[in-house]
């Protein structure tokens, strides 16, 4: 999908200028609240509230906020695959900005317009999926969705995909195999740990069977969910 770190943005929110976190983004606080203009915050908002069943939203820190998708999900699994390789503890800390800083053209943030996109994509694909876990998107709830993507300054093959993704059955398997990189697998974990409820047996049950699917190791997973912590504090 072409320009997959655009619609990634409309998930994770930032305002990174260029590049994987490239574009204009909608911060996730006024994605599932509801806030904001009816062109941006209150119809993304209302869509991924939709997705999240009308659970309590999510807030990220606003460091986090500046980097944009790719780059956002890229530099926080970074910074967890690196301390579970030192072996640090896994207890969430406040970020720094330094902490959100991937190696330029690594496996975390390739620089490839192509890479970027087929990433950008998986990570799409993988958060819409999780969103899935707990049952409640119905054909109606799809309806509902369809009818508020339409009203965003989307490009027509994002909502395009957005919809089909949504028709999907869930298929761990193929969010699972999407990837083939240990350092982009830790991505897709990370970004379907930021979009569901992890506090939901649904959704620790999908986040378990995805990891065990992915191969990753307990330690790591620890790590990936530390970074989601510190990424949610203010």
């Amino acid at each position: 999908m072409k320009n997959a770190g655009q619609l990634l943005n409309q998930f994770l929110g930032g305002q990174g200028a260029g590049g994987a976190g490239g574009g204009t983004g909608v911060d996730l606080q006024s994605m599932l609240s509801g806030k904001g203009g009816l062109a941006t915050g209150a119809v993304v908002g209302g869509l991924a509230g939709l997705m999240l069943g009308g659970k309590k939203p999510k807030k990220i820190a606003k460091k986090a906020l500046k980097v944009g998708g790719v780059a956002l999900v890229g530099g926080l699994a970074y910074k967890a695959y690196r301390d579970w390789q030192n072996n640090k503890a896994t207890a969430p800390a406040p970020l720094d900005e330094a902490d959100l800083a991937a190696p330029a053209d690594s496996a975390f943030l390739p620089q490839a317009a192509a890479a970027q996109d087929d990433l950008g994509t998986a990570l799409v694909r993988a958060m819409i999926n999780a969103a899935k876990a707990d049952g409640h998107i119905t054909p109606d709830e799809r309806a509902r969705i369809s009818e508020q993507l339409g009203r965003l300054s989307l490009e027509n093959s994002h909502r395009q995909f957005v919809e089909t993704e949504l028709a999907k059955p869930m298929d761990i398997e193929a969010v699972a195999g999407s990837v083939d990189c240990p350092e982009q697998k830790a991505e897709i974990y990370l970004a379907s740990v930021l979009i569901v409820d992890r506090n939901g047996p649904a959704e620790q049950g999908y986040l378990a069977m995805l990891a065990a699917r992915m191969g990753l190791e307990a330690d790591l997973v620890a790590h990936l969910h530390a970074a989601a912590d510190a990424a949610e504090q203010e």
